[in-house]
């Protein structure tokens, strides 16, 4: 990671818009990059926008955004972020690789943000990098580029190669490279800047849909899911469910094992406590209300489930987010 010292040259980053890029992505980055700027009260970070052409990009809503250059004319960067939206624009990936290769040397950083990802393993940079992208396109870049170690986390940063899933997680992905550059302190005060209450780590996962981790074809397990969502301060019954959703017991056991890999209870258990921890990192509720808001009976019944399922207790928890 480029180190970011007193005296020191400011970090370059290049934004590479590919058509319909997202406009919230480049803007959530840079804006992360000027604030720090500000907060220092020094250049720590300046960014070049461009396009493979050196002509306004015109971005995922529409607007057209004038850039500095075309990539092939940018000075020597950092940090090459490829920003994209979509995997079915008009690009030669041989060509995408030559121009990011002008830039390429043992020190570059290279990142793609959303699609981006797509587009670097396209151009094959990616080979036997940890890489991540939006949950809709996961399936396409783990089927056509066997050689990428694909993930569902928010971003990956793997040795040069940084991916990110885009949209919010853009903020967290930023503000990570931030931290290795400025430190974890620089960074938390960033992230009280932009009212952020909390920093979500690379490895946590992406919140992908039921229906499209298994499919349109099991509506009555989507629907059982969807029962168990609705209904966490006061979980319903296994029994309840396979009711509710016309199967038996036994049916609904089968379905979650064949397609979740675990049975109802214990499937549910893991969303209510799940939600636990994003109330306890989220919010200012008290330990007891958030154990009675997901289900649980009492203190001491929350707090020995929690610290089974995630090695720390409700209170730990919070300590920690108070801490950060």
């Amino acid at each position: 990671m480029v180190n970011v010292t007193s005296g020191t040259k400011p970090v370059r980053y290049g934004f590479l818009l590919l058509p319909n890029a997202s406009m919230a992505d480049f803007a959530i980055a840079t804006e992360v990059l000027t604030r720090a700027n500000q907060l220092a009260e020094k250049k720590c970070y300046e960014f070049l926008p461009l396009s493979l052409d050196g002509l306004p990009v015109t971005l995922s809503n529409g607007l057209r955004l004038a850039v500095d250059l075309p990539l092939a004319h940018a000075p020597k960067l950092d940090v090459l972020v490829v920003l994209a939206d979509e995997v079915g624009v008009d690009i030669a990936a041989d060509e995408l690789a030559r121009v990011i290769g002008t830039q390429l040397n043992e020190h570059t950083m290279l990142a793609g943000i959303n699609c981006g990802s797509y587009w670097l393993a396209r151009a094959g940079l990616l080979a036997g990098h940890r890489a991540t992208i939006h949950w809709q396109e996961i399936s396409r870049l783990s089927d056509e580029f066997p050689d990428v170690i694909v993930s569902s986390n928010l971003y990956e940063i793997d040795g040069n190669r940084l991916t990110s899933t885009g949209g919010a997680a853009t903020f967290d992905f930023m503000m990570a490279l931030v931290a290795a550059n400025l430190g974890q302190e620089f960074a938390a005060q960033l992230s009280e800047v932009f009212s952020m209450e909390r920093l979500r780590p690379g490895s946590e996962r992406q919140r992908i849909p039921l229906a499209t981790r298994i499919g349109g074809s099991q509506p009555k397990l989507t629907e059982a899911v969807s029962l168990m969502e609705a209904n966490i301060e006061e979980p319903l019954t296994t029994d309840d469910i396979a009711y509710y959703v016309g199967v038996s017991r036994r049916q609904l056991e089968r379905l979650f094992k064949q397609y979740l890999g675990t049975v109802p209870s214990k499937y549910y258990l893991e969303l209510r406590l799940n939600r636990a921890r994003q109330l306890l990192q989220q919010t200012s509720k008290s330990i007891v209300q958030i154990g009675l808001a997901c289900g649980f009976s009492s203190g001491p019944h929350f707090s020995s489930t929690y610290r089974s399922h995630f090695n720390i207790t409700p209170r730990e928890e919070r300590a920690q987010r108070t801490q950060g």
